[in-house]
């Protein structure tokens, strides 16, 4: 493949976030004022044998002839090797000028181009890699939204990541499949035959807590063990079946925390940085509360990331 086209500066930014189930975007202009929004199914798991850039004039015909003069520039999947043009992965420790000097480029349509900002890999002395792809934008969006250049961000999901941060660099993270194996748990384990099924019934905080303090009193870590306690609470009754999803949910993020605060070596001093809706957070502020820590929410921090890029490597003129 022959080498990307560097982006040219402009007057407003386009940024969107093209996961894999679905994209959200912006229009902003130089000074981060949203402008337009924009969402869509077409992630990428939604591509399979679609053209991207036919795809993407489809979507964003409309704002190229409304702002000409705009940078375009996309986190997440799309940048992967499943998606429209792989952008290799950047290793940490790494800053937002490093991200940017990883951009790779795509014709866009119409003499168009679109940058795709790089994931992170993190090495350290683990004995396999760790991965992000899309919460680079939104970690580095958190640090402005914030005002923080330092301490531990944290982005709950199917594939949680807990990531430290050092002087305006992101230094290592850690990847914890905590909401894929609750998933794989419920729908797919004896454990999910005493709940119901076909959604979660509404959050129930004592179970939660009463599963997450489970968890974290265990210091040497029986994780395999304590999931069996999911189907005797429910047999002995010490909880309903409409409680023991949260109960489940408590042992997973509690384990989570627990895992994720030996990861670092040492206990957070400053506030962990939740990065997701402030709905979504309230079960790992409970979990955090519990394990002693503060923490605090970031929302809708990819935007802000991308705008950053852009800012500081001087693609917004």
């Amino acid at each position: 493949m022959p080498p990307a086209e560097p982006l040219a500066p402009g007057s407003l930014l386009i940024a969107i976030d093209w996961g894999t189930s679905s994209l959200r975007a912006v229009a902003m202009d130089a000074q981060g004022t949203i402008l337009d929004r924009l969402s869509s199914g077409d992630g990428v798991m939604a591509m399979a044998g679609r053209d991207y850039a036919a795809v993407f004039q489809t979507l964003f015909g409309g704002w190229l002839a409304r702002w000409p003069q705009a940078v375009i520039l996309a986190s997440g999947m799309v940048g992967s090797r499943q998606g429209w043009r792989e952008a290799p992965y950047v290793s940490c420790p790494a800053s937002f000028e490093d991200l940017a000097r990883g951009i790779v480029t795509v014709p866009a349509g119409g003499g168009r181009l679109l940058g795709l900002v790089p994931g992170l890999v993190s090495l350290g002395d683990k004995a396999a890699p760790d991965v992000m792809r899309g919460e680079e934008a939104q970690v580095f969006g958190a640090m402005k939204l914030g005002g923080r250049q330092e301490g531990v961000f944290v982005l709950p999901g199917t594939h949680s990541k807990w990531v430290s941060v050092s002087d305006g660099r992101i230094m290592r993270f850690s990847s914890f499949m905590t909401g894929e194996v609750y998933g794989l748990l419920k729908q797919h384990s004896i454990l999910g035959r005493l709940m119901p099924q076909g959604g979660d019934p509404p959050f129930a905080q004592p179970a939660f807590e009463a599963g997450c303090a489970l968890a974290l009193d265990d210091a040497g870590g029986a994780l395999l063990h304590r999931l069996f306690s999911v189907r005797t609470q429910g047999l002995f009754e010490r909880f309903t079946a409409e409680e023991l999803p949260s109960y489940l949910s408590g042992l997973l993020i509690g384990e989570e925390v627990r895992e994720a605060i030996w990861l670092l070596g040492e206990r957070p001093e400053l506030p962990v940085q939740l990065i997701c809706r402030a709905d979504l957070a309230l079960p790992y502020r409970l979990a955090l509360g519990q394990a002693g820590l503060d923490s605090g929410v970031i929302e809708d921090a990819a935007f802000a990331g991308l705008f950053e890029i852009a800012r500081r490597n001087a693609l917004l003129s």
